[in-house]
């Protein structure tokens, strides 16, 4: 599971529009039991490559450049497996990039599950200041349980020696963890985990699935869900606070201000962030690459008439206007906002639909930050730095 890397620039508020890029598409050299994106290969059972072309890349390239209204532009390369596309791919797209700059700063940023990352790699990103993703869920038997090998085979030390190696050239890196059934039961050797690495930008990703209609084995359940968040920030917010930059509580702190958060999950609308697939088809997000959502083909329409479609400005307002009443209703909403609509797949108490999977969780987390955030709010308020919750005592 791949989402955007965390980073101040790499969120799709940041930007009038966004897309992520499949450059390989739906192929991976691990096959990682959770993965809900390697299904994606049945979209395109032509035997087809998965392999964007010149021609897409450039189409692409020149269209995204000429859209966007800043002068801070980003991309973001996702797979799939990002590196088992060739190195000359990605000095092709530099190539482009600073062709359609026109003197605009340029920014990669590329998600990976560091298998195969080498020093050909790494000289390369750090050369072109990358921003590189790593993809890990923890030690290595919480890594292991289920990121591993089409053949089986763990997958946790080609990862650290991936780590390694970006450290070794100075490459600026963040993790994402995905958390499931198994590793939801060790929050801190999880975040310890992590901080061991001196990670300092930290994502969770809660994995929520269907299986054939039903709810997977391996989705986390929603109470240990919100088990699994309170541990983490109760240990953060007395001692990391502005050391450690964890994804979810800078989002909850955006919120509770009445910023934007950098999180879309918990924007109040969606389809601000699009993806492409290696063939030029846009889909309205990377969680709902679906026939229904296909928005059309880079090579028959521009990104901007795709992403400012009726179609896609639909997906993204029904995400506030699809709520059930027990969210509307509910004094997190603000802080929430329903979450990711591809976890809308439960009932309320009163039988209707649309209500989030993770919903118990997340309310009993918002519920136990809520004095935190508070106080936190103030001191941004007063101008002062949310650090100094960690000398306060609640």
């Amino acid at each position: 599971m791949n989402p955007i890397s965390y980073n101040p620039i790499a969120t799709p508020f940041a930007h009038p529009l966004y897309l992520m890029l499949k450059p390989i598409g739906a192929i991976c050299n691990l096959g990682c039991k959770y993965c809900y994106y390697l299904e994606k290969k049945e979209l395109y059972p032509e035997g087809k490559s998965f392999v964007m072309s010149d021609e897409i890349l450039e189409e692409f390239v020149e269209q995204y450049m000429n859209s966007q209204t800043m002068q801070q532009i980003l991309f973001t390369w996702h797979g799939g497996e990002t590196l088992m596309r060739n190195i000359n791919f990605y000095k092709k797209a530099l190539e482009l990039q600073r062709k359609y700059a026109r003197g605009r700063q340029v920014d990669n940023c590329i998600q990976t599950n560091g298998t195969l990352l080498n020093d050909t790699w790494c000289k390369f990103f750090k050369e072109n200041n990358f921003l590189v993703g790593i993809s890990i869920d923890g030690t290595q038997h919480l890594h292991d349980k289920y990121r591993r090998t089409k053949d089986d085979r763990p997958s946790f030390h080609n990862v650290m020696k991936g780590i390694a190696l970006l450290k070794k050239h100075g490459v600026d890196f963040n993790v994402m963890g995905v958390v499931n059934d198994y590793n939801v039961d060790y929050p801190l050797e999880f975040y310890h985990f992590f901080k061991e690495i001196d990670c300092r930008y930290i994502q969770f990703s809660p994995v929520v699935e269907k299986v054939d209609g039903e709810l997977a084995s391996w989705n986390v359940p929603a109470d240990k869900w919100g088990n699994f968040l309170i541990a983490i920030f109760d240990e953060w917010v007395k001692k990391d606070v502005g050391k450690f930059f964890i994804q979810y509580f800078d989002s909850a702190l955006a919120n509770w201000v009445g910023e934007q958060p950098g999180l879309c999950i918990f924007a109040k609308t969606c389809g601000h962030a699009g993806v492409m697939e290696f063939n030029g088809d846009v889909y309205s997000c990377d969680h709902f690459v679906y026939p229904k959502y296909k928005l059309g083909n880079i090579k028959q329409q521009t990104l901007t008439e795709l992403m400012y479609s009726p179609k896609q400005i639909k997906f993204g307002n029904d995400k506030a206007d699809t709520l059930p009443k027990q969210c509307k209703s509910c004094k997190y909403l603000f802080a929430c906002n329903g979450e990711c609509p591809k976890n809308r797949i439960i009932q309320t108490a009163d039988g209707e639909d649309g209500l989030n999977y993770l919903c118990e969780g997340y309310y009993k987390f918002f519920e136990h930050i809520a004095p935190y955030m508070d106080y936190m709010k103030k001191e941004l308020q007063h101008k002062r730095a949310p650090a100094n919750i960690m000398s306060v005592s609640f």
